[in-house]
């Protein structure tokens, strides 16, 4: 993706959203190069418990998860963040295999950039990166398979760090119908998810007691008024996350402390906030774990195996692309 490209993208979406009812803004847009540090941060928390449960799971069964994969497998990870995740996958199949293509695909150069520096400590790994959305990443990693079933070998892809939970249940069901859509039978999908738990757990994990995901989620007011010419005052709006229990949702809110009207230049737009009203930032859907599987075989595919970290309640699954039935 083009920086001009992804401006014209970031402009739309700031203009879309801040003129809705409610106001809203994509997540997608935390992960600049200081967002992608917050964020990193937030993952070393001890009330963030997901990346370590994640990470947990990874080095305790990655043999097992990658064990379907041989010769030929290439891995296609959607959000990389840092890579070390990814890598505790690869290791075992670079004992295995002669060569394995890795392709890291994120909307952050900050992230793709950490990802290819972690990645190059393992011998025989080739890798490629695509500043791209989700879809667009995958299709350009794909695209050198030969049309020809079987030719190529397997692609894995791995959608970690409960991204899913990002997705409403609909918005969830199509994403995974157009990864199964990108991807041949014996392919892999290798599913992170969060769980539901206590709301007060839940509530700590986005709302921590240092601040830290405020400032995360703060920082997208400071990235409008950086390259955008936004006047936000991040003093005059405070972070707020909450447990929506009928959706099974946390949201994440910026919520403005007084009357006030905020300018973004670039887009000549001039936006009024009442006292209390919010931009509403992110939604991160909890699952149970027959739910996550239950979705994977809505779209497609069948649950090799799923794997469960009972402490912080974290779940990773193994969906494997299904034959498709003939049409007729």
């Amino acid at each position: 993706m083009q920086r001009t490209e992804f401006l014209d993208r970031f402009m739309a979406d700031v203009k879309a959203g801040l003129r809705a009812s409610p106001k809203h803004l994509s997540p997608e847009y935390f992960y600049d190069a200081l967002g992608s540090h917050l964020f990193e941060a937030i993952c070393q928390l001890p009330w963030y418990p997901l990346t370590r449960a994640e990470r947990a799971l990874l080095e305790r069964h990655a043999e097992e998860m990658v064990a379907p994969f041989g010769e030929g497998t290439s891995i296609v990870e959607l959000g990389c963040g840092s890579g070390e995740k990814l890598a505790l996958l690869a290791a075992p199949l670079c004992k295995r295999i002669p060569r394995l293509g890795v392709h890291l695909v994120d909307v952050s150069e900050t992230a793709l950039d950490l990802s290819r520096r972690t990645l190059g400590r393992l011998p025989r790994v080739e890798t490629s990166a695509h500043r791209a959305r989700y879809e667009e990443g995958l299709a350009l990693a794909t695209a050198r398979r030969s049309p020809g079933a079987g030719d190529g070998g397997a692609v894995l892809v791995l959608f970690l760090g409960s991204n899913i939970g990002n997705l409403d249940p609909e918005a969830a069901a199509a994403f995974l119908a157009a990864l199964r859509a990108s991807l041949r039978p014996g392919d892999g999908l290798l599913l992170g998810a969060d769980l539901v738990k206590p709301a007060a757990d839940l509530v700590l994990a986005y709302d921590d007691p240092l601040g830290v995901t405020a400032a995360f989620n703060k920082n997208l007011l400071a990235r409008v008024n950086r390259e955008l010419g936004g006047t936000f005052d991040l003093r005059s709006f405070d972070h707020r996350a909450a447990w929506n229990a009928q959706s099974a949702r946390v949201e994440m809110h910026l919520v403005s402390r007084r009357r006030q009207a905020v300018r973004v230049g670039a887009l000549d737009l001039e936006i009024a906030f009442e006292e209390g009203e919010s931009i509403w930032t992110e939604s991160s859907y909890k699952y149970e774990p027959d739910g996550v599987v239950r979705m994977g075989e809505r779209a497609g595919f069948r649950c090799f195996k799923q794997w469960i970290e009972p402490n912080a309640r974290f779940s990773t699954t193994l969906l494997l692309a299904e034959e498709r039935a003939a049409s007729r």
